[in-house]
């Protein structure tokens, strides 16, 4: 295929699982960030701070940003982003939690269809 025939945007999934050690520090870091934002309206500013006060794994997703993922990558610019967080139950030496199991089902449908 040629690179005329390709696409020029590229879908890039990244999956995480973090451990919250210090729930303070994280929603702590977020109202920080919501200080920080001078254009924000009061009432969207209200519903924030609350939101990052009730759910630490909201506390989260209002500190990762995807852009900063990307940003400084030479010829590349965010098209669009969308991401979310929510508390599990997680358990390492679990088989549901095979980072590479998504890659194997991938492979395999591949095959199949090859």
């Amino acid at each position: 295929m040629s690179t005329a025939e390709t696409s020029r945007f590229v879908r890039l999934r990244v999956e995480l699982v973090v451990e919250i050690d210090d729930a303070e520090a994280v929603t702590g870091a977020a109202l920080a960030r919501i200080a920080e934002e001078t254009d924000m309206p009061d009432d969207e500013r209200a519903h924030a701070e609350g939101a990052v006060t009730e759910d630490t794994a909201e506390a989260l997703a209002y500190l990762v940003d995807p852009f900063d993922l990307v940003g400084d990558v030479p010829g590349v610019e965010l098209a669009q982003a969308s991401w979310s967080s929510e508390e599990i139950d997680y358990d390492p030496d679990s088989p549901d939690w095979d980072l590479d199991q998504d890659d194997v089902e991938e492979d395999e449908d591949e095959e199949a269809a090859g």
